[in-house]
């Protein structure tokens, strides 16, 4: 399908104009929630990997971060993660709402 004819929620000039979209895309408090608590882990066990030198703990950072953001999805925003269509914005988009719910610009 040529880029002219994808409907404008699909394209994406840049992280900036996909943003809103993200956002929309996690309207409902516990989404976020388990957003932010899938983040969180995910950092956690990087870091644990890192001061550790063990590098096993990085095979449980995909199933944290996509566990419980998939589980925030499909059970209370009941849609389907921007994940699937938009992975690396949407991965910056997990961090971004990380930091806006941890600095109080988004509930939490």
């Amino acid at each position: 399908m040529p880029a002219s004819s994808k409907s404008r929620e699909t394209e994406f000039a840049s992280f900036r104009e996909f943003y809103p979209y993200y956002l929309n895309e996690h309207r409902n408090l516990t989404c976020r929630r388990l957003h932010f608590a899938g983040t969180a882990l995910v950092i956690a066990l990087v870091v644990t990997a890192i001061t550790s030198g063990n590098m096993s703990w990085l095979i449980a950072v995909p199933f944290a971060g996509y566990g419980f953001a998939w589980v925030g999805h499909f059970f209370f925003e009941h849609n389907r993660p921007a994940t699937f269509k938009h992975p690396f914005y949407s991965l910056w988009g997990d961090f971004v709402m990380f930091k806006d719910m941890l600095i109080g610009r988004i509930d939490r």
